[in-house]
């Protein structure tokens, strides 16, 4: 035999194969003959390239069936055989091909499952495949290069997992649907027996007498399942029962799946729902916060002016005790001006009358002829002595009795600012005893009846809210006074409550404004305007708001609400709402209290604190209480009576001081009067003995001689006299004056110190209105902090509930997305079930008796049932491909339809050309044959004529001898090749049943075809030595050795290496 050198598998200089194009001239059948010989020339003279894209380079495989190691052995790019003795792993290749390349167990006739293919003791197989990617048909040539590796691992338990790697073995990717756009690229089809026909498939084609199996192979595979499906059929009692446990078993799944989903549906609603209403809690949250913005607002606004005020009477009352004094200071002046001018006034009647006796003595020593003797004139100059003594003792005296009568004036002017400031604190105190008489007669009717604590009214308009509400004017029964509803746990805290609630003690609890507006109706029956209970509206309920999380928690010192028993919940819910009794401290020191509230952090949750003599603590601020004994709240009425009774004998006591204070000092104020009457009594009678005195005087001077020195002297003195008066008049008049002056300045000083106490008590009028205002301005303040927190705590819960439920749902709804995945593994399709899973569950057991039961009368049925579904696998398999097929056929309908004659002209091409080259193959022996297509009928039939010369007598291949018939089946084979297009075609053993002359005859028409269609790969399996092939580049063979025992791997080489060798 001749030596052959192998060609190399690539050759770079090759170029793209011209595909062949069929034109509408074919189709006149008319011309075969000539349509034959230009096609066969044509093959000859356009494809005379090698293959670029698709054919296989090399094939390696480890753990493969029995083979521990075949490979790796390269591939001709033309014409190649793989000879080799039974049990070599010819076969094995061509599996591993089809396996490679991503075909299914069934499709190689060698097992019904991968698994079968991974050798015995070993727990994986692997397969490397080799592809060509060259020229402008290959795939990603930038990413894969010249060639594309397709490594598959099959495992123990039939999975398989892919490795596309460039040519350089970089990993590009392991995904099946990138093996499968490879395959679709390079139009490899390796289900297609056209392209890879294996031993059992080869026999098939060689013993085929049904013209139905010639044209499909589904037929057959329909038929293999329905003769199974009939011996399945003799266990269908058995079978439909386990095919209603199966569909039980479906229903089980998705009945699963709706019970959840029922449970799932209620939580999703719950959910939307709550949702629903977090949006009116953010409404309400933001009206809240409004409100105690406009609180907070108010509040500042009235803390502010009260500040304002406080300062401006804190700025007044230092004025008010200057203006004071000024006003003391000039009335003071003005009495000393007035005693001044009193003075002047009575010196100048006093020089009057003086002047008066002057002038009258100085006529009467004119008029007089006197002459006395000299005793007498002695005597009387001895008198007017004495009695100008007198005269200056009296002077003295008037002017110490002027001063007393100012010191009794100014003593009788305080006498009576006291008796007025005296007269102000009894009445004061007259109306305290009268309102401690009243709270007194209270305490005592309330012996009887403890409604009276809470004021005369307040049993008789009970009495008329319960007609009322008898009579059906109320929706719900108000409930108050709210004082009679709470009891102090502490009677020590009792003042402290009571500081605290002030009118709310009194205050009345409606549920909603209708009854609001009908117990106003009935409360002007009962109290004077001004003076009405406070009405608050609040949504009974009967059990007490939740406060645990909100509410302050001291652990020496109780809140309000811990500190008060509350006989009922409407009464506690109602002072949680209104004043925040679970956020307010009661501690008994005030020192304790400033230390808990002032010097350190206040507690969580603690807004403000009341000490037990009932005053306010905040954070920052500090009020007195005005309150000294609880009016309301106090359990102990004995005692409050007996401490009242001991507080109006205190007052009445201090009345009666009072009282005798102001008697003494009225006593006092007449008792100065009398003494200033009497002073000025005395005063009056001192000027008329100075006036006797100097009558005396003058009278006793007119005895003496009516001399001239002494009537000069009297002039003289009369004259001195008239200068005095003159001086008094005009001092009498500056001090008029100055009088008037200062009674005018007294005057602006009083009317400047009584518009500043005016102005001082508007102050104190406006400011004890205020603080009520602020006092109410910070309970409104508080109350809209507490609704806000209230609101934000419900939300804070809200939103937990709803975060809860929504953990719920999505823990709910994985588990139904798991329960729906393994449904979907027991059956993909959703299935309404209307039956519940326990019902279900119950059928399924009776069944699984019932089947139990049937097993053991009818024996085992395991290998026909296997057999079915094998059979049925198969079927199924193909049918699906059908299914599929019809599937895409319906989605591209319009396009069919348009492309319709275009695919009958070009199918109708196909089936010329296949005809044509099948004559033309059949005439090398002088033989003429005809293939009809019955494309309607799915049906292919084959006549050949042996010789010639009796072209009339056309005979169907069953009716032909056994060479006659391999020799028309090779034709047949080499037509169909014709007409497909996979790069490379595999055939297995196809001259098993051959003899000598006909397996030659074949051969040389395989080797003709293959040196004519040189880009495209064939790969051919055969027992036999093939010794007797030409010698050519494009002819590769490939020995399998025979295994030794014990081989691990098979090795083989290819003959044109081993001639080498030798």
């Amino acid at each position: 035999m001749g030596k052959r050198k192998e060609e190399s598998i690539s050759n770079p200089g090759s170029h793209k194969r011209q595909r062949q194009e069929y034109t509408d001239e074919h189709s006149d059948e008319s011309n075969e003959e000539e349509n034959s010989e230009s096609s066969a020339d044509s093959n000859s003279s356009l494809l005379s390239t090698v293959g670029e894209v698709g054919i296989i380079e090399s094939i390696q495989l480890k753990n493969f069936m029995c083979h521990s190691m075949l490979g790796p052995f390269q591939f001709g790019s033309n014409l190649n055989f793989v000879v080799g003795n039974n049990g070599s792993g010819k076969s094995s290749v061509l599996t591993a091909l089809i396996v490679g390349l991503g075909g299914k167990a069934t499709a190689t006739n060698r097992g019904s499952s991968l698994k079968m293919f991974v050798r015995d003791g070993e727990t994986s197989a692997d397969i490397s495949i080799t592809l060509r990617n060259q020229g402008r048909d290959a795939f990603k040539p930038e990413v894969y290069g010249a060639s594309i590796i397709v490594n598959q691992r099959i495992n123990l338990d039939g999975s398989r997992s892919y490795r596309l790697k460039s040519k350089s073995g970089t990993l590009i990717s392991s995904k099946k649907e990138e093996l499968i756009g490879i395959l679709d690229h390079f139009n490899i089809q390796v289900d297609n027996p056209v392209s890879i026909l294996t031993q059992e498939m080869s026999k098939h084609f060689l013993q085929s007498k049904n013209e139905g199996d010639k044209y499909k192979r589904l037929q057959e595979l329909k038929d293999l399942y329905c003769e199974k499906k009939e011996r399945y059929k003799s266990f269908g009692f058995v079978n439909e029962m386990r095919n209603h446990l199966e569909d039980l078993k479906h229903k089980m799944a998705w009945a699963v799946v709706g019970e959840m989903e029922k449970e799932i549906q209620p939580i999703k609603e719950g959910i939307r729902a709550e949702e629903g209403d977090t949006e009116k809690l953010v409404q309400k949250l933001e009206e809240c916060q409004v409100k105690v913005n406009e609180a907070e607002e108010k509040y500042k606004a009235i803390q502010d002016k009260l500040i304002t005020i406080n300062e401006e009477a804190q700025a007044l009352h230092p004025q008010c005790i200057s203006l004071k004094a000024d006003v003391q200071a000039r009335r003071k002046a003005v009495n000393e001006a007035e005693v001044l001018y009193n003075r002047f006034k009575t010196e100048l009647k006093r020089l009057g009358k003086d002047d008066e006796q002057l002038n009258k003595r100085i006529e009467e020593l004119k008029s007089s002829a006197n002459q006395v003797s000299e005793p007498e004139k002695l005597e009387s100059q001895r008198k007017i002595a004495h009695l100008r003594e007198q005269l200056k003792a009296f002077h003295d005296e008037e002017i110490m009795i002027g001063q007393q009568v100012d010191q009794f004036q100014q003593a009788i002017y305080k006498c009576k600012e006291e008796h007025a400031r005296l007269r102000r604190e009894d009445c004061d105190a007259k109306q305290a005893l009268d309102a401690k008489q009243k709270q007194l007669r209270e305490l005592k009717d309330s012996k009887t009846n403890t409604l009276k604590r809470f004021g005369q009214h307040a049993p008789a308009f009970l009495e008329a809210v319960e007609t009322a509400y008898r009579q059906g004017r109320f929706k719900h029964k108000p409930v108050g006074p709210l004082g009679a509803f709470i009891h102090p746990k502490d009677a020590e805290l009792t003042l402290a409550v009571e500081s605290c609630l002030k009118s709310l003690v009194q205050a009345f609890c409606c549920d909603n404004h209708s009854d609001e507006r009908t117990l106003q109706l009935l409360m002007s029956k009962y109290y004077p305007h001004g003076f009405r209970p406070q009405i608050i509206v609040n949504k009974f309920q009967n059990k007490v708001y939740d406060v645990r999380h909100r509410g302050v928690h001291h652990p020496e010192f109780p809140s309000v609400l811990t500190a008060l028993e509350i006989d009922h919940p409407v009464v506690a819910n109602c002072l949680i709402d209104v004043r925040g009794i679970e956020t307010i401290l009661l501690i008994k020191s005030s020192r304790k209290a400033r230390e808990v509230m002032q010097f350190n952090r206040p507690p969580k949750n603690c807004r403000e604190a009341f000490t037990a003599e009932g005053d306010q603590v905040f954070e920052r601020r500090y009020y007195s209480s005005d309150y000294l004994r609880p009016k309301f709240l106090s359990k102990d009425v004995e005692a409050e009576i007996s401490h009242l009774e001991k507080e109006i004998e205190n007052k009445k006591a201090q009345l009666t001081a009072s009282q005798q204070h102001l008697y003494s000092i009225e006593n006092e104020i007449r008792q100065n009067e009398d003494h200033l009457q009497g002073h000025r009594q005395h005063q009056k009678e001192l000027q008329i003995k100075i006036r006797t005195t100097n009558a005396e005087i003058a009278d006793l001077e007119n005895m003496e001689e009516h001399q001239s020195v002494d009537i000069r002297t009297l002039e003289d003195e009369a004259e001195e006299n008239k200068g005095k008066m003159e001086s008094v008049k005009k001092d009498m008049q500056q001090q008029s004056k100055k009088m008037e002056e200062l009674k005018n300045i007294l005057q602006v000083a009083e009317k400047n110190f009584e518009e500043m106490k005016e102005k001082i008590h508007q102050v104190e009028e406006i400011a004890g209105p205020l603080k009520d205002e602020l006092n109410q301005a910070d309970s409104e303040l508080e109350n809209s902090k507490r609704r806000l927190q209230h609101y934000e705590d419900k939300q804070k819960e809200h939103l937990a509930g709803i975060k809860r439920h929504k953990e719920l749902l999505a823990a709910k709804e994985k588990e139904l997305e798991e329960k729906i995945a393994q449904a979907r593994q027991i059956y993909s399709e959703r299935i309404e079930v209307s039956r519940t899973v326990k019902s279900l569950d119950a059928e399924m057991n009776r069944l699984r008796e019932r089947i139990s039961s049937e097993n053991d009368r009818h024996g085992n049925r395991e290998e026909i049932v296997q057999q079915y579904h094998d059979a049925k696998e198969r079927y199924e398999d193909a049918n699906s491909k059908v299914k599929n097929l019809k599937t895409f056929i319906r989605l591209l309908e319009e396009i069919m339809t348009q492309r319709f004659k275009i695919y009958w002209q070009f199918l109708r091409l196909l089936s010329l050309r296949c005809k044509l080259y099948f004559d033309h193959l059949l005439r090398a022996r002088a033989c003429s044959g005809k293939i009809l297509f019955d494309h309607k009928n799915e049906t292919l039939s084959i006549t050949v004529q042996p010789r010639e010369e009796d072209k009339a007598a056309l005979n169907d291949v069953r009716s032909l001898s056994g060479g006659e018939r391999s020799f028309s089946t090779v034709c047949f084979i080499l037509s169909l090749w014709s007409i497909t297009e996979s790069p490379f075609r595999c055939l297995d053993e196809f001259d098993v049943y051959m003899d000598m002359v006909n397996r030659r005859i074949a051969m040389d028409m395989i080797l003709k075809v293959a040196d004519s269609q040189h880009h495209r790969q064939f790969i051919l399996l055969t027992p036999q030595s093939m010794s007797s092939l030409p010698t050519s580049s494009r002819i590769r063979i490939l020995r399998m050795q025979d295994p030794e025992r014990g081989q691990k791997t098979l090795n083989f080489q290819n003959r044109n290496d081993k001639e080498e060798d030798q």
